[in-house]
């Protein structure tokens, strides 16, 4: 599956920078990063964006306007993408089981929701969050529960390694790349898809693959 629409739900410190590092990367590759907040996406829009890194505006400004868009019309956004980054917050929970120390899953919950709504055909979903282990497992459950079309979902996950002040550098030449997935003709075909996306300019062997749990546990470990 060749990849020709991206789109990013959640336009933070984690999803603004690395979608406009794609679109900087993948020319032929439409980038759409989609939020609820307009005041955040009226900010990537403009001269000052919401995230300060060191290179992030020269990177942005490359390619804003040609592939990389900024929007609050998320439905459309899903709608139109092959590939869906989920990179909404993970706040730890205030209230019941867990409370001060598990992650909040509600923002993940309902981003599953919305693609299962929305989504026709084949839709690869990429966890971008810090999320705990076998947060896909329940991903998959959503998708499942609540779609009401002919849509088929492949759950990845991506976690994000990037340092505050080197976020440009970290994601232009990044020490590894991890990408789990499931171990079987679909999950493998999907792994393939976004590593082809990353291999624009990451070196192969940089692209490391493995299964999901194993992929969510390697972000909470280097946290």
């Amino acid at each position: 599956m060749k990849i020709k629409s991206i789109c990013c739900l959640g336009a933070g410190y984690v999803g603004g920078p690395t979608m406009a590092m794609i679109a900087h990367k993948c020319p032929d590759i439409q980038v759409t990063v989609a939020d609820m907040n307009e005041k955040r996406i009226t900010a990537w829009n403009s001269d000052e964006l919401p995230v300060y890194e060191p290179g992030l505006q020269e990177v942005v400004e490359s390619a804003r306007g040609r592939n990389l868009h900024f929007t609050t019309d998320i439905r459309t956004a899903i709608a139109a993408a092959d590939l869906i980054f989920v990179s909404v917050g993970t706040p730890t929970k205030s209230y019941g089981i867990g409370a001060g120390r598990a992650a909040d899953l509600r923002y993940i919950e309902s981003a599953a929701r919305l693609i299962a709504e929305v989504s026709h055909g084949h839709k690869i979903i990429v966890e971008k969050s810090t999320i705990p282990v076998k947060t896909a497992t329940a991903i998959k459950a959503i998708l499942a529960a609540n779609s009401i079309t002919d849509a088929t979902f492949e759950v990845l996950s991506n976690p994000e390694f990037l340092a505050e002040g080197t976020a440009v550098t970290d994601l232009e030449n990044p020490d590894r790349i991890l990408i789990g997935g499931e171990n079987n003709p679909a999950g493998n075909a999907a792994v393939e898809a976004l590593a082809s996306v990353y291999a624009h300019w990451v070196p192969r062997e940089r692209i490391i693959t493995t299964n999901l749990w194993s992929s969510e546990l390697s972000k909470l470990v280097a946290n």
